[in-house]
């Protein structure tokens, strides 16, 4: 079993403590578990086999028995037992939005449902509004939800998931005797928000003989097609992929062409035709038969006269004529930022303690890190009452003694905005924070009217610094809160408060039309993590590439700020 197959019982087990009503704590313990084995950089089962299970964070006694149970036998007792207890197929209602583990517990309980076809068919009948609390619009949402999940169920991943999958088999190919270059390509590259299948592109003096060795490689489940210079495999893990072939001197074009997209091709080879040249993978051809050879894309872009053109950009979205006016954004680079803004730790919902995620900012090269857990109201995240927000405080003094000035320690809050619009913590408890996050998690379903009322109280509130998430979307699992989008963001410019870029691949949120909106009406951004594990500072990748792809300059993302300017600009906020 891998690191996510573990991570996934565990998942499951605290799904089904919570839907059995178990306490919170015992829940949290499992999910904590999840997310630090799905971090995980190394393998689960290399660090059982070194007997270091328990320095793997939120892993203990208990849970490192359960996962040397798991390697060993392929199954766990403790699970099995739960699962006779609870049926198994309830935690599919789970994705259902406004169908929490309470409701799933009443639906099984009161009305036999233990399926999400049982779901609908209650619901087409009515039978869902005749629990107590549960009305005919609440039914009615639930039938459009699981219409929703329908709907948008297809063969495309999450960014993260296709990135996984496409760094390994790069590494296989790169391996491979005789290949000089590899690059992933295709929409992954461009940092499309899901993937649809990998491409990969490889340079070699030896095309057929790497073709034969890449449709032996150990992750090639199938070989679908072959030629001279490609081949499409499936994966093990049922991902689909095409790997192109060229000589070195041709990797520039080859790599060009399979990046795409497809109409950002069509207009390079249109510009092309125009300056007397044809375009394709092989490179330039002249009028008269001869060739120009590309070994990278600059020259490619080059050849037409144009500078380098981003991946990301590469959707037909004016890049090439801003290429040719010198106007190009100055996008951000991995290497700009100095801080992270959005990060949980054991205090509320997070896997790791102040000091283990103090020091994983650290190696990531930051320079301050905002602690920022959840406030009370959001009890299935053990939000922190006030007496416990002020004991944090002392314990992010104590670690920031302890690591002195190799980072700034601030100490912040991801607070709730609640229903009827006022913020989980008082004005005066949020004056004493150095930076507030404010989010909505619950009573998402609000109307139109009332969700934007709460966040345009929470806008205009100058303790606030950032709205987190604003959507409030799970890719493929939950719609985007019902809100207009533009009067928040046209509210937030004129206000000065910051929108935030959430870089986890479940999220991405603002997305990248949202985030070129703001960008265009003067809003400022930040780009996040919202990290539950150390790890999951890693996570910023994909953030970064949703800024990218918004276009959305440097400049713009106060995070990329060093910690003295970040502070004065919060100070002026209040």
């Amino acid at each position: 079993m891998d690191n996510s197959e573990v991570a996934r019982v565990f998942d499951r087990i605290a799904d089904l403590l919570q839907i059995r009503d178990e306490p919170i704590y015992r829940v949290l313990a499992y999910r904590r578990a999840a997310e630090s084995l799905r971090s995980l950089t190394q393998p689960v089962d290399q660090l059982w086999q070194e007997g270091n299970l328990e320095e793997i964070p939120a892993v203990g006694k208990a849970i490192s028995e359960k996962i040397n149970e798991l390697l060993t036998t392929g199954r766990l007792q403790f699970y099995d037992r739960l699962t006779s207890e609870v049926p198994e197929t309830l935690l599919d209602l789970l994705k259902v939005p406004d169908v929490g583990p309470k409701r799933i517990a009443r639906f099984w309980k009161e009305l036999g449902i233990t399926t999400l076809e049982e779901l609908e068919q209650a619901g087409r009948r009515g039978q869902l509004q005749t629990l107590s609390g549960m009305g005919e619009q609440t039914e009615k949402r639930i039938l459009q939800n699981i219409e929703s999940i329908k709907a948008q169920q297809s063969d495309r991943v999450s960014i993260d998931t296709a990135w996984n999958l496409a760094s390994t088999f790069l590494k296989q190919l790169e391996e491979l005797p005789g290949v000089v270059d590899a690059q992933i390509a295709g929409s992954l590259r461009r940092g499309r928000e899901t993937i649809g299948d990998l491409d990969f592109v490889v340079a070699s003096t030896e095309t057929l003989h790497i073709i034969q060795k890449i449709m032996e490689l150990p992750d090639v489940q199938k070989v679908i097609s072959h030629g001279d210079t490609k081949v499409s495999i499936e994966l093990k893990q049922g991902m689909r992929a095409q790997v192109w072939l060229h000589s070195p001197e041709r990797f520039g074009s080859a790599l060009q062409y399979a990046t795409g997209s497809q109409s950002h091709n069509v207009k390079l080879r249109e510009l092309a035709l125009s300056q007397g040249l044809s375009l394709s993978e092989y490179g330039f051809k002249r009028e008269d038969g001869t060739e120009i050879l590309c070994p990278d894309e600059l020259s490619v872009y080059g050849a037409l006269g144009l500078p380098w053109i981003a991946p990301e950009l590469r959707e037909d979205r004016g890049e090439i004529q801003a290429a040719s006016r010198g106007a190009l954004p100055a996008l951000v680079e991995e290497g700009d930022f100095k801080g992270e803004v959005h990060a949980h730790t054991d205090w509320s919902d997070g896997s790791s303690s102040i000091l283990e995620m103090s020091e994983a900012a650290m190696e990531m090269g930051l320079t301050y890190l905002v602690i920022s857990d959840h406030s009370a109201s959001l009890g299935v995240a053990n939000g922190l009452s006030v007496e416990r927000l002020r004991s944090q405080r002392e314990e992010i003094r104590a670690v920031q003694k302890k690591l002195g000035k190799r980072i700034r320690l601030l100490q912040g809050t991801e607070v709730e905005i609640l229903a009827d619009g006022r913020l989980d913590y008082a004005d005066s408890i949020l004056a004493e924070l150095d930076f507030v996050v404010a989010s909505v998690h619950l009573s998402m379903r609000q109307s139109k009217e009332k969700i934007m009322a709460r966040y345009i109280s929470a806008v205009q509130n100058p303790h606030v610094d950032l709205i987190g998430h604003p959507s409030g979307r799970l890719i493929g699992r939950r719609d985007p809160i019902d809100l207009d989008m533009e009067v928040l963001l046209k509210e937030a410019s004129n206000s000065g408060i910051a929108l935030e870029i959430n870089a986890h691949p479940d999220r991405l949120d603002l997305n990248e039309n949202n985030a070129k909106r703001a960008i265009e009406l003067g809003c400022k951004l930040v780009v996040t993590t919202d990290a539950h594990s150390p790890d999951n500072f890693q996570l910023r990748r994909f953030g970064i590439g949703i800024s990218r792809r918004a276009w959305v300059p440097a400049e713009s993302i106060i995070n990329t700020w060093p910690v003295d300017r970040f502070l004065k600009w919060v100070k002026s906020r209040t």
